[in-house]
Formats: C-alpha cells, sequence, structure tokens
C-alpha cells in the first residue's frame, strides 16, 4: 500500500491542525488489475478552519478528536463513511458557532461507525453538538461544559441559533467512557437550537442513551435507537423543543450494564440540582414507540418524567415480551414531574409489573388506553433495518 502525505502548504487552505493521510491501493503487478476497485482512504483529526469538505468515494478514519469550532464549517456528503478508532477522545464535535452539514439521503446514508469488525457497545465516542440556545441555570443566558470535555461550552441565549443540518446519519458502537460518570452518548445536543435540521437518524450498539438533549430547543424527527445501554430518550438541563417519530428498540438477548435503563428518561434540570433555575424542561414528544424485546433485561420506566420536567406525549405505544417495572413514572425523590405533564400511551406490552403510580402530581394527566398507534415503522427502510 502506497501513502501519500499532503503537503502542509496545500493543506492549510483548507484546514489547519487536521490530520489527513491518503492512501491508495495503486502498486499492482504488471499487466493485472486489482480484483476489487480501489478506495482511497484518509485520516481524520485536529480541528477545522474554514470549510472542510468531505469525498464520499473516500473511506474516511477518524483516529483522534475532530472539532469543528466557531466559524468552521465540516460538509459531510451523501454516501460518506467514517470509521472511528477504539476509544474516549475518537469523537466529532461541533463547537458553539460551528457547523455540520452532513446531508445523506434515503439511497445513500451517512454512516459514522467503528473501525472494527468485532466492535461493541462503547467502542468509540460519537457526535456532539454545541448550540447557543437556553439551557437551564439561576439567571437567563446561562453557559455550561460538555461532559467530555469542560472546555467546551454550550448554551446562551439564541433559541433559533443554528448548528446545520443532519439528515439520514447512522451512529453505530458509540458510548466509550472514561469513568462512570463521564461518558459519551450517541447523539449528543447541548444547547442545540431549533435553527438547527436533525431528521432521519438511526443510533444502534450504543453505550449510555442513544440520544441526550441537554436544554436546547432544537426538534428532531425520524429516529430509531436500538440496542442501547441506557436510555433510548434522554432529556435534561431546561430542554424545550420536540421529538417525533421515534421508535426505541432492545432485541431479544440484548443485556444492560446500568442500573436503571428506561425508555425515556427525563429531568427538568441537570441531575435535581437546580428545581428554582429557569427555564425547566418543557417538551413534547409525538407518536413514539419503546419496545422491550428482551426477555433477560427489565427496563426500570417506559416512561419516567421527573425533577421539574413538564412533558407532553402524544399517540406513544410500548411493546414487548421483556419486564418493564413501570409503564409511566411521574416521582422522584429530587422532585417530581411538573403540574401540566400529559401522557397518552397504549400498553401493548405483555409484561408490565405496574402501570403508573397512584400519588402523581395533581396538575398531571396520564391516560393509559387503547388506540395509540406510536412510530409510523416506514420510516426506518433507509437504514437496513428491520422493525
Amino acid at each position: 500500500m502506497k501513502k501519500v502525505f499532503l503537503s502542509a502548504m496545500a493543506f492549510a487552505a483548507i484546514v489547519s491542525a487536521v490530520s489527513l493521510t491518503s492512501c491508495s491501493d495503486e502498486d499492482t503487478p504488471n499487466n493485472q488489475e486489482p480484483d476489487v476497485p480501489t478506495v482511497k482512504t484518509e485520516e481524520l483529526s485536529g480541528t477545522v478552519e474554514g470549510t472542510l469538505t468531505l469525498d464520499a468515494s473516500k473511506e474516511y478514519h477518524l483516529t483522534g478528536t475532530l472539532t469543528v469550532p466557531d466559524g468552521a464549517t465540516l460538509e459531510i456528503p451523501a454516501g460518506t463513511t467514517i470509521k472511528a478508532a477504539k476509544g474516549f477522545d475518537k469523537y466529532i464535535l461541533v463547537a458553539q458557532g460551528g457547523k455540520i452539514n452532513a446531508k445523506g439521503t434515503a439511497d445513500k446514508p451517512i454512516i459514522l461507525t467503528a473501525d472494527s469488525e468485532d466492535a461493541t457497545s462503547g467502542y468509540w465516542g460519537g457526535l456532539i453538538i454545541n448550540g447557543k440556545a437556553p439551557i437551564s441555570g439561576a439567571s437567563a443566558g446561562t453557559t455550561a461544559g460538555t461532559e467530555v470535555d469542560n472546555n467546551q461550552i454550550y448554551g446562551g441565549t439564541d433559541a433559533a441559533d443554528n448548528s446545520g443540518v443532519i439528515e439520514y446519519v447512522q451512529l453505530l458502537y458509540t458510548g466509550a467512557r472514561s469513568s462512570a460518570d463521564i461518558e459519551h452518548n450517541g447523539l449528543t445536543l447541548n444547547g442545540v437550537g431549533n435553527g438547527t435540521t436533525i431528521s432521519n437518524v438511526y443510533i444502534a450498539e450504543g453505550a449510555d442513551d442513544a440520544i441526550e438533549f441537554f436544554g436546547g430547543s432544537v426538534n428532531v424527527s425520524n429516529l430509531l435507537a436500538v440496542n442501547c445501554d441506557d436510555d433510548m430518550f434522554d432529556f435534561t438541563q431546561g430542554y424545550c423543543g420536540t421529538l417525533s417519530n421515534c421508535y426505541g428498540r432492545w432485541e431479544a438477548g440484548f443485556t444492560s450494564t446500568e442500573e436503571d435503563p428506561r425508555g425515556v428518561e427525563a429531568d427538568g434540570n441537570l441531575d435535581g440540582n437546580g428545581p428554582d433555575h429557569t427555564p425547566q424542561a418543557d417538551f413534547k414528544i409525538e407518536n413514539m414507540t419503546i419496545e422491550n424485546l428482551a426477555e433477560e433485561q427489565a427496563m426500570q420506566d417506559a416512561i419516567k418524567v421527573r425533577r421539574g420536567a413538564k412533558a407532553t406525549i402524544t399517540n406513544a405505544l410500548v411493546l414487548g415480551t421483556g419486564v418493564i417495572e413501570e409503564l409511566v413514572d411521574l416521582q422522584d425523590s429530587k422532585g417530581n414531574a411538573a403540574d401540566g405533564t400529559s401522557i397518552q400511551v397504549t400498553k401493548g406490552a405483555t409484561n408490565v409489573e405496574k402501570d403508573t403510580n397512584e400519588k402523581n402530581p395533581a396538575g398531571a394527566v396520564v391516560e393509559i388506553a387503547d388506540g395509540n398507534t406510536g412510530c409510523p415503522t416506514t420510516d426506518f427502510g433507509w437504514t437496513g433495518y428491520e422493525l
């Protein structure tokens, strides 16, 4: 294999401090054609400067953290594959003021995965986006440090902040951790504004949560989460947006390493330590299915709303044969769900130990009834995963 390193002068016009190694299988014997088409590979890491546009005809190897700082843009065209090396520091982070335009299509999705066929959950980090939208705090404009790198700030006052576009993107084998308290999700949205477009995302075989919203106002649609280790859909720190058409599944044989894995977990403020902070989470979920087919793995709650969060959940459906300890739980030692919480759910699961608490907040409504259809399964044909 022949390795060609880009010169610093040619490379600086595109990106600063980003490691890109171009390789191609050009050395074939005379008068012989290669058995397979040549695939060029390049290594990615460092800090983007200006606009870095990837090439879908190449395969990219993420060998370290790739950061998109304020003023920079990462363009990922349809059909691009990025394979990450193993490790906590292998992730993509879009900082405040940076943009990612990952515009896949149903026929040519963008795939972010591991570089090993033997990969399991937690192999590499994941995708993090930091925006300038509000998060809960003691005062307006509160900011916070990213869990995996406190030097990267998120939050602010711009609810309409735009961090770019994510469409038809797959995130596989994510969730690497450095400790029990510092770990990646598949997709982490930190103070992301509703000027950002996120739709058609598939997250599978990841440690920690499939997706977690730390404040912000971004709306996300058409999300499929399969075999996430902890929560399927996690909301905290004052998130005020809408998640629509979302499907979370544990397959038969799945097991979790977490103590309290859930379908939905929602906190009004970060870790329940700011009950007087504003804004508290006030969000919507529309057209959701949660399914536990894992006979050996109990789900603590299908839907858990607590610590001052207000949730409006419509057309939810819970399925499966695995144990679900409680269908809807609105109580917590650090504070219950907010008054005005409204949940409409159909219990299609066959092994639910308890429907809900007898003493839910007085202003909350939990309607467990037939008729909800949940998430349309036709939304996810592009993933290749059969529901």
